[in-house]
Protein backbone atom coordinates (compact mmCIF):
# COMPACT_ATOMS: atom_id res chain seq x y z
CA UNK A 1 0.00 0.00 0.00
CA UNK A 2 1.60 3.22 -0.91
CA UNK A 3 2.01 5.88 1.43
CA UNK A 4 0.06 9.29 0.49
CA UNK A 5 2.26 12.55 0.47
CA UNK A 6 1.28 15.74 1.29
CA UNK A 7 2.44 18.71 -1.30
CA UNK A 8 5.77 20.08 0.69
CA UNK A 9 7.12 16.23 0.42
CA UNK A 10 6.22 16.33 -3.14
CA UNK A 11 7.94 19.68 -3.50
CA UNK A 12 11.13 17.86 -1.68
CA UNK A 13 10.88 15.22 -3.99
CA UNK A 14 10.79 17.37 -6.98
CA UNK A 15 14.03 19.04 -5.89
CA UNK A 16 15.86 16.58 -5.10
CA UNK A 17 14.89 14.32 -8.23
CA UNK A 18 15.52 17.98 -10.27
CA UNK A 19 19.17 18.63 -8.56
CA UNK A 20 20.96 15.27 -9.21
CA UNK A 21 23.29 15.24 -6.30
CA UNK A 22 22.40 15.38 -2.58
CA UNK A 23 20.93 18.43 -0.90
CA UNK A 24 20.89 19.43 3.09
CA UNK A 25 17.85 20.46 4.43
CA UNK A 26 19.14 24.25 4.42
CA UNK A 27 19.63 24.14 0.84
CA UNK A 28 15.77 22.68 0.54
CA UNK A 29 14.81 25.76 3.08
CA UNK A 30 16.54 28.02 1.02
CA UNK A 31 15.15 26.89 -2.01
CA UNK A 32 11.43 26.34 -0.97
CA UNK A 33 11.80 29.58 1.26
CA UNK A 34 10.78 27.57 3.96
CA UNK A 35 12.58 28.23 7.40
CA UNK A 36 11.09 25.59 9.68
CA UNK A 37 13.50 22.82 9.73
CA UNK A 38 11.47 20.02 11.29
CA UNK A 39 8.53 20.67 8.31
CA UNK A 40 11.04 19.75 5.79
CA UNK A 41 12.55 16.43 8.61
CA UNK A 42 8.79 15.50 8.43
CA UNK A 43 8.32 15.97 4.34
CA UNK A 44 11.80 13.87 4.10
CA UNK A 45 10.58 10.79 6.22
CA UNK A 46 7.58 11.05 4.67
CA UNK A 47 9.16 10.90 1.14
CA UNK A 48 11.24 8.50 2.73
CA UNK A 49 8.19 5.83 3.48
CA UNK A 50 5.97 6.65 0.37
CA UNK A 51 9.81 5.42 -1.28
CA UNK A 52 9.63 2.01 0.84
CA UNK A 53 5.87 1.41 0.42
CA UNK A 54 6.73 1.25 -3.25
CA UNK A 55 7.95 -1.00 -5.58
CA UNK A 56 10.81 0.95 -7.21
CA UNK A 57 13.52 0.65 -8.35
CA UNK A 58 14.21 4.45 -6.46
CA UNK A 59 14.67 5.25 -2.88
CA UNK A 60 15.46 8.35 -0.85
CA UNK A 61 18.88 7.89 0.92
CA UNK A 62 20.48 9.95 3.63
CA UNK A 63 24.83 10.69 2.52
CA UNK A 64 26.01 12.17 5.42
CA UNK A 65 24.35 15.55 6.20
CA UNK A 66 22.27 15.69 2.86
CA UNK A 67 19.54 13.29 1.19
CA UNK A 68 19.32 12.42 -2.66
CA UNK A 69 17.21 9.83 -4.85
CA UNK A 70 18.85 7.19 -6.31
CA UNK A 71 19.12 4.33 -7.41
CA UNK A 72 18.54 1.29 -5.43
CA UNK A 73 21.79 -1.29 -5.50
CA UNK A 74 20.06 -4.18 -7.18
CA UNK A 75 19.04 -1.95 -10.47
CA UNK A 76 22.74 -0.78 -10.73
CA UNK A 77 24.31 -2.94 -13.05
CA UNK A 78 20.98 -2.06 -15.68
CA UNK A 79 21.47 1.40 -15.57
CA UNK A 80 24.70 1.23 -16.45
CA UNK A 81 24.16 0.20 -20.12
CA UNK A 82 23.32 3.76 -21.28
CA UNK A 83 25.50 5.74 -18.70
CA UNK A 84 28.15 7.32 -19.99
CA UNK A 85 31.16 7.26 -17.80
CA UNK A 86 32.62 10.44 -17.91
CA UNK A 87 35.24 11.02 -14.83
CA UNK A 88 35.45 14.67 -15.19
CA UNK A 89 38.96 15.92 -12.49
CA UNK A 90 37.26 16.03 -9.20
CA UNK A 91 35.84 12.28 -9.58
CA UNK A 92 39.28 11.56 -10.25
CA UNK A 93 40.50 13.36 -7.38
CA UNK A 94 38.09 11.31 -5.43
CA UNK A 95 38.12 8.02 -7.36
CA UNK A 96 42.39 7.99 -6.29
CA UNK A 97 42.11 9.03 -2.32
CA UNK A 98 38.97 6.20 -1.93
CA UNK A 99 41.74 3.72 -4.13
CA UNK A 100 44.12 4.96 -1.90
CA UNK A 101 42.69 4.55 1.19
CA UNK A 102 40.14 2.28 1.04
CA UNK A 103 38.49 0.98 3.21
CA UNK A 104 37.69 5.09 3.38
CA UNK A 105 34.62 6.54 5.46
CA UNK A 106 32.86 9.13 3.60
CA UNK A 107 33.19 12.01 6.30
CA UNK A 108 36.68 11.35 5.72
CA UNK A 109 36.46 11.98 2.16
CA UNK A 110 34.21 14.89 2.81
CA UNK A 111 36.99 16.62 5.13
CA UNK A 112 39.49 16.44 2.47
CA UNK A 113 37.93 17.42 -0.96
CA UNK A 114 34.94 19.50 0.83
CA UNK A 115 31.33 19.20 0.30
CA UNK A 116 31.56 18.29 -3.38
CA UNK A 117 32.92 14.71 -2.23
CA UNK A 118 29.13 13.73 -1.77
CA UNK A 119 28.46 14.31 -5.23
CA UNK A 120 31.45 12.30 -6.35
CA UNK A 121 30.36 9.48 -4.22
CA UNK A 122 27.09 9.53 -5.87
CA UNK A 123 28.34 9.61 -9.72
CA UNK A 124 31.37 6.83 -8.92
CA UNK A 125 28.43 4.58 -7.28
CA UNK A 126 26.61 4.89 -9.96
CA UNK A 127 29.34 4.24 -12.50
CA UNK A 128 29.85 1.20 -10.51
CA UNK A 129 33.49 2.28 -9.48
CA UNK A 130 32.88 2.49 -5.65
CA UNK A 131 30.55 0.27 -3.27
CA UNK A 132 29.05 1.78 -0.09
CA UNK A 133 27.98 0.42 2.91
CA UNK A 134 26.40 2.22 6.14
CA UNK A 135 29.22 3.12 8.70
CA UNK A 136 27.33 4.63 12.04
CA UNK A 137 26.25 8.24 10.35
CA UNK A 138 28.68 8.36 7.45
CA UNK A 139 29.39 5.73 4.42
CA UNK A 140 32.31 3.16 4.47
CA UNK A 141 33.69 3.63 0.34
CA UNK A 142 35.78 0.89 -1.23
CA UNK A 143 36.72 0.38 -4.98
CA UNK A 144 34.93 -2.49 -6.96
CA UNK A 145 36.38 -5.09 -9.75
CA UNK A 146 34.85 -2.52 -12.36
CA UNK A 147 37.43 -0.07 -10.99
CA UNK A 148 40.14 -2.81 -11.59
CA UNK A 149 39.15 -3.62 -14.89
CA UNK A 150 38.31 -0.69 -16.34
CA UNK A 151 41.64 1.05 -15.45
CA UNK A 152 43.77 -2.50 -16.18
CA UNK A 153 44.72 -2.99 -12.99
CA UNK A 154 46.47 -6.99 -12.22
CA UNK A 155 44.39 -6.77 -8.91
CA UNK A 156 41.36 -6.05 -6.75
CA UNK A 157 42.81 -6.26 -3.43
CA UNK A 158 43.29 -2.85 -1.82
CA UNK A 159 46.67 -3.82 -0.71
CA UNK A 160 48.02 -4.70 -4.05
CA UNK A 161 45.89 -1.05 -5.66
CA UNK A 162 47.56 1.22 -2.77
CA UNK A 163 51.53 -0.35 -3.77
CA UNK A 164 50.57 0.65 -7.53
CA UNK A 165 49.33 3.53 -6.69
CA UNK A 166 52.75 4.69 -5.15
CA UNK A 167 54.66 3.10 -7.60
CA UNK A 168 53.11 4.58 -10.75
CA UNK A 169 51.76 7.54 -9.17
CA UNK A 170 54.33 8.60 -6.65
CA UNK A 171 51.17 8.32 -4.01
CA UNK A 172 53.23 8.52 -0.54
CA UNK A 173 52.48 6.32 1.81
CA UNK A 174 50.70 6.33 4.91
CA UNK A 175 51.31 5.95 8.07
CA UNK A 176 47.52 4.52 9.39
CA UNK A 177 44.69 3.71 7.00
CA UNK A 178 42.87 7.23 6.81
CA UNK A 179 39.76 5.31 7.66
CA UNK A 180 40.49 4.88 11.49
CA UNK A 181 39.51 7.42 14.16
CA UNK A 182 43.26 8.59 14.94
CA UNK A 183 44.43 8.56 11.14
CA UNK A 184 44.00 12.09 10.65
CA UNK A 185 46.61 13.83 11.38
CA UNK A 186 48.61 10.82 9.76
CA UNK A 187 47.26 10.43 6.43
CA UNK A 188 48.66 12.02 3.45
CA UNK A 189 47.96 15.51 2.56
CA UNK A 190 45.18 15.87 -0.77
CA UNK A 191 47.62 17.63 -2.63
CA UNK A 192 50.58 15.18 -2.47
CA UNK A 193 48.17 12.14 -3.21
CA UNK A 194 46.17 14.11 -6.17
CA UNK A 195 48.06 15.30 -8.49
CA UNK A 196 48.58 12.37 -10.76
CA UNK A 197 45.56 11.24 -12.57
CA UNK A 198 44.45 7.54 -12.35
CA UNK A 199 46.06 5.18 -15.02
CA UNK A 200 44.30 5.49 -17.96
CA UNK A 201 41.38 3.90 -19.11
CA UNK A 202 41.82 1.41 -21.99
Amino acid sequence: MSVKMDDLALRVEALLFAAGHPLSVRELGETLHIEDPHALQEALRALQKAYASRQTAVELAHVGERYTLQLREAFLETARAVTPMELGPRAVKALTLIAYHQPMLQSQLVKMLGESAYEEVSRLRTFGLIRTEPKGSTLELETTRAFAEYFGLPSTRPEEIRRILEQKLGVAPAAEPVAAPTAEEASPKPEEETNAPLPAAP
